[in-house]
Parts: structure tokens; C-alpha cells; sequence
């Protein structure tokens, strides 16, 4: 399973927020390439980058960040925030990441999504499907849609996506467990696809239920910063062979 240990970005520094609460938000690092490189360090093969400032500027804000950590490390990098046109896109990947996530231009411009999915393929394009309740929700968690989130992963892998990336918003941050049954459910629906969960990862062990529950990939943040969770020996047990 690829453990994606997680950097989130507010005007150039490491951050964590609670539920997608921009209101709390805590610092962990004044310096992203730093932290990155130090996950590198410690065995890891990924990250997961998000631009907290893109999201809701509606364009990438912090590109010159994933340029450093690109150039300072050898890390597969997936990238999300402020994705909203193919110019933000080719910026992305021109900044040194493999994949990016399209959340809310998914659901607000489905061609434009299907664009991306056909130019750059399915490996390089994943599917951001977040949630509330079992309801999608978009633009930085900031609205809710009326979408189921099982049917929305259902359309979308049957027109081609192959990744996705799910959070239950009321488990981000908290370190409180991840939503085991939404990802059961995910996995029940569609049993192919590649899918990360993220959120609420608090413990070894919460890593390794996912794992047997069969999601391909985990999302871990606050977990590391706050100690719960050692990188080395996750790196030992996930990613060391």
C-alpha cells in the first residue's frame, strides 16, 4: 500500500487544519522543501501536496513551493488545490509533480475533467471526491452539493478514472479514526479502482485496517506531525523491500 504523508500550504508554510477549517490552522513547519525532504529521509516514496491558498484563490498560488520540493527531493508527488483550468494543470505537471486532483472542477466542469483525463490519461489524473454525510462536497469543503459520493466514484470509473481520493471531511484532522465504512462501501461499489483514503489516519493500526480493507493508498498529516505515527517505521513496513 503507498503511504502518502501529506503537506498542506498556506502562504509558503506546512500547515494542518481541522474538518477543512481555515479558522484552524496550525503551523508545523515555515519550510515545505525542508519537511518534504525530511520524508524522503525517513524512506518514504510519496507526498501529497495541497495548495490551501490555491483553493480558494482558484488557481495554483504556491507553484514555486512544489518546484522546490520537486528539484530537492525524488518524491512522486500528487498535487491538488485551485486546479480550475488546463493552464493550471500544465503549470502543475511543468512543476515537477506525477498526478493532480480534480475535486471541484469534476463536478462543476465535468468536460473540462474528461479533457484532462484524455490529454494527460488515467494515471496522471485523479478523481478528488470528498464528502459529508455521503454528499460531495467542493471548493475547498466550502460548499455542499446534493451529490451522492458512491454515485459520483460510479460514474466516474465507468468513463475512464482509475484513481480516486477520497475524505470524510468530519474525520480530517480530528485523529479520530478514518471512515472505515465509507471506504467499505467505495471499494464494494467499484472493487477496481485505485483508491487513497485520507483523513482521520491516527495509528498503525488505522493504516493497516485500511489495508485489509483494500484501499491501495493512505493519506497520513496530522498523525506524523503530532508523533502518532512513525514515518520509519512505516516506510519499514510499507515501503522497505
Amino acid at each position: 500500500m503507498e503511504i502518502r504523508p501529506a503537506i498542506d500550504i498556506i502562504e509558503g508554510r506546512c500547515v494542518r487544519l481541522k474538518h477543512g477549517d481555515y479558522s484552524q490552522k496550525k503551523i508545523y513547519d515555515e519550510n515545505p522543501i525542508e519537511v518534504a525532504k525530511r520524508f524522503e529521509g525517513e524512506g518514504m516514496t510519496h507526498l501529497h501536496l495541497v495548495d490551501l491558498d490555491g483553493a480558494i484563490a482558484n488557481h495554483i498560488v504556491n507553484y514555486q513551493v512544489i518546484e522546490g520540493i520537486a528539484n530537492a527531493t525524488n518524491l512522486t508527488i500528487d498535487f491538488g488545490g485551485g486546479l480550475k483550468s488546463t493552464a493550471d494543470v500544465e503549470v502543475a505537471f511543468n512543476s515537477g509533480v506525477s498526478q493532480i486532483t480534480g475535486g471541484s472542477i469534476a463536478v462543476k466542469d465535468d468536460l473540462l475533467f474528461f479533457e484532462w483525463l484524455e490529454r494527460w490519461g488515467a494515471d496522471k489524473i485523479i478523481l478528488g471526491a470528498d464528502a459529508l454525510n455521503d454528499y460531495v462536497a467542493i471548493n475547498g469543503w466550502k460548499e455542499n452539493t446534493a451529490l451522492n459520493l458512491y454515485e459520483l466514484i460510479e460514474e466516474y470509473t465507468g468513463r475512464g478514472v482509475q484513481h480516486v481520493i477520497s475524505t470524510d471531511i468530519s474525520k480530517d484532522g480530528a485523529l479520530e479514526g478514518p471512515a472505515f465504512a465509507m471506504y467499505e462501501n467505495i471499494l464494494k461499489r467499484t472493487p477496481n479502482i485505485h483508491l487513497i483514503a485520507s483523513g482521520g489516519v491516527t495509528t498503525m493500526e488505522d493504516v493497516e485496517r485500511l489495508e485489509a480493507i483494500g484501499c491501495a493508498g493512505v493519506i497520513i498529516g496530522k498523525a506524523i506531525y503530532e508523533g502518532n505515527i512513525n514515518l520509519e517505521e512505516l516506510a519499514k513496513k510499507y515501503v522497505a523491500c
